[in-house]
């Protein structure tokens, strides 16, 4: 992408989410080098689609954002993982550098920039536009499913039980229809500027015959369904792995600041490390001989309701926890899902359309 075009527009981007306070403070950071990451490429598509699933993402999030803060405690700047796209960016960057100089060594001059043709091998971009399919429709549900009139349902129970609105797991039709959508609108931004080989361009190196109308309309059904799976399995990856955690005044689901976990009481969460550890102590402290008064010390010390006591208590002193996990391990936190989620999509469709142009998936690391 022409550099003259990428500074403003990654200024802009960042502004915009300053301004509308969308990123915490390292989410900027991230989202800047994640703007350079793309702008370096030298199609437009994986910048456009950064602006796209950017833009979109925001959109969505500020739809009835006071009928959603009613319904879950929401935290601020949360950032959506794009480091699966932006190294397969620079790797498919490098890999056309790596051609343009292989032409101009061997006595030719390269005919316009690369087209790209079916089945021509370049599946970086498959999964470059799988992702942000995937992780588009992850946004779109999330935000716009948790407005459906029906309660949502846990993917992760057996009996599909319903879950409040915001838990990590719940879906609902009208938030699968949403993920749909937000993987259309993706697919449908990446042909308009993925560079087609056409009549025109029959001559590039690197191309092909010109795409038939059939081939555009299977990579667009093709990749659109994959992004719609994304969401499907960041639901089931949050609700299995990820501790949803309900405020016990309030009854809402609580959201970790920049995708983190949410502190939780170790009483009511016993798959936790803290909780492990607290344990052991206690076993530790018993072992050494000092009895129940030395265990009732360690578990007590300070002011149990001090917010810098480490012991402090879970309560507000009714002997009730605040916070209590509704569901899920907590293993990982959003941003590990959202990664696993991303990288697990974008691997599926650069298999699946090597698969289906009789192409090894080895070929992403040649250049």
């Amino acid at each position: 992408m022409k550099a003259i075009i990428a500074a403003p527009a990654t200024l802009a981007l960042v502004y915009r989410a300053y301004s509308h306070n969308s990123l915490t403070p390292l989410g900027l950071v991230v989202a800047a080098l994640t703007a350079i990451a793309h702008a370096v490429h030298p199609w437009n598509l994986p910048f456009v689609l950064l602006c796209v699933f950017f833009l979109s993402g925001t959109r969505v999030t500020k739809v009835k954002k006071d009928v959603k803060a009613g319904l879950t405690l929401s935290s601020q700047g949360v950032l959506a993982n794009s480091l699966v796209a932006s190294v397969l960016t620079l790797l498919h960057a490098y890999q056309l550098r790596q051609r343009r100089e292989a032409i101009v060594a061997g006595g030719q001059l390269p005919q316009g920039s690369f087209c790209y043709g079916w089945g021509n091998g370049d599946l970086l971009v498959i999964g470059i536009i799988a992702n942000y399919a995937a992780v588009a429709a992850d946004t779109f549900s999330s935000e716009l499913g948790i407005l459906a009139k029906s309660e949502p349902r846990l993917i992760t129970s057996l009996s599909l039980r319903k879950v409040p609105r915001g838990t990590n797991g719940g879906v609902t039709l009208w938030g699968l229809i949403a993920g749909f959508l937000g993987s259309m609108i993706v697919v449908t931004a990446s042909l308009a500027f993925l560079p087609l080989c056409s009549d025109a361009s029959a001559g590039q190196v690197g191309g092909g015959p010109a795409w038939t109308v059939g081939q555009k309309v299977t990579l667009a059904w093709g990749l659109t369904v994959i992004g719609a799976l994304g969401s499907l399995l960041d639901s089931f990856l949050g609700g299995m792995f990820q501790a949803s955690v309900r405020d016990a005044r309030s009854g809402k689901i609580v959201e970790g600041d920049g995708g983190v976990r949410v502190l939780v009481s170790t009483e009511t969460n016993p798959l936790s490390r803290e909780h492990f550890k607290k344990t052991a102590d206690v076993k530790a402290t018993a072992l050494k001989g000092e009895g129940k008064a030395a265990v009732e010390k360690t578990e007590s010390t300070g002011n149990p309701y001090d917010p810098t006591n480490e012991h402090r208590s879970s309560h507000f002193g009714d002997n009730k926890p605040t916070r209590i996990v509704e569901s899920g391990f907590d293993w990982l936190d959003n941003n590990d899902v959202n990664f696993l989620m991303a990288l697990t999509m974008s691997v599926s469709a650069m298999a699946g359309a090597g698969w289906y142009w009789g192409i090894p998936l080895s070929s992403i690391l040649q250049a």
